[in-house]
């Protein structure tokens, strides 16, 4: 089913507004997890599962929770990669911290009351 002309502006203004977000340009360029990290966690999961059960049969406790600190750790430790960002041109300002952008500086309310306005003047509201 084709979408109408209405639809079709407001996909287009969609992609635009996406296209030009810093953030989500930065969020989506990131590296995917590596392969290798992810088969440690999942077999440190699974030795950390096996701790358990041993705890369990053997109706010792501590062995039971340290199994499942392993797990939690092991899990943990193959989610949260550490990524690489990639730098914004080396611009940098006092004490190292990147400079700041217009969205910092004007409040959330007045800049979606700019948008709106620019879409009635535009037809597309």
């Amino acid at each position: 089913m084709p979408l109408s002309e209405y639809e079709q502006r407001v996909l287009d203004q969609l992609e635009r507004d996406l296209g030009a977000d810093p953030k989500l340009g930065r969020s989506m360029s990131r590296a995917p997890h590596q392969r290798g990290r992810i088969v440690g966690g999942a077999l440190g999961v699974i030795v950390g599962l096996g701790v358990v059960l041993v705890g369990a049969v053997s109706q010792v406790v501590p062995i039971g929770i340290a199994g499942f600190a392993l797990m939690i750790a092991a899990a943990m430790w193959a989610i949260l990669t550490p990524r690489k960002h990639s730098s914004s041109g080396g611009k940098r300002g006092p004490a190292g911290q990147p400079p700041k952008k217009r969205a910092a500086k004007e409040p959330f309310m007045r800049r979606v009351e700019e948008r709106l306005a620019r879409r009635r003047e535009s037809g597309d509201l």
